[in-house]
């Protein structure tokens, strides 16, 4: 899977805490599960983050999805072969994890950037939006 030159980072220090485990985000209350969308949304609540009107846990994934496409050109099938969504190829054969892993790397890299442009302070870009 690639991943950008900060996630690594953060699953280097994350190691120290779940080095020893199967996930990275273990589940609370069940071993050998990892955490739920339900926990992720709970945590975004005790964040403020009103979960119904403002952004749930898979949310993040398809704001990424529409941000990586409609504002970077991403094609769509590196997208979604990076969020391992099942997508045929021309024999109709499910998801193949080496398909676009260049493509794949490069985006999960501009996405980081991105996103540290954020925090930085980096201009908002807004979406269209559909009528």
């Amino acid at each position: 899977m690639p991943l950008s030159d900060q996630a690594v980072t953060i699953l280097r220090e994350l190691h120290e805490l779940t080095g020893t485990g199967v996930f990275v985000f273990p589940s609370a209350r069940s071993n050998g599960r990892a955490m739920s969308e339900a926990a992720v949304n709970a945590a975004l609540r005790r964040m403020g983050y009103d979960t119904r009107t403002e952004i749930t846990g898979h949310g993040f994934r398809a704001m990424a999805r529409t941000i990586l496409h409609e504002v970077h050109g991403i094609k769509p099938e590196v997208i979604e072969h990076q969020l391992a969504h099942k997508v045929p190829d021309a024999l109709g054969s499910a998801y193949n994890r080496t398909k676009f892993l260049q493509a794949r790397k490069e985006m999960m890299q501009l996405w980081a950037d991105y996103l540290d442009g954020l925090k930085s302070g980096a201009k908002v870009i807004t979406l269209k939006t559909v009528a």
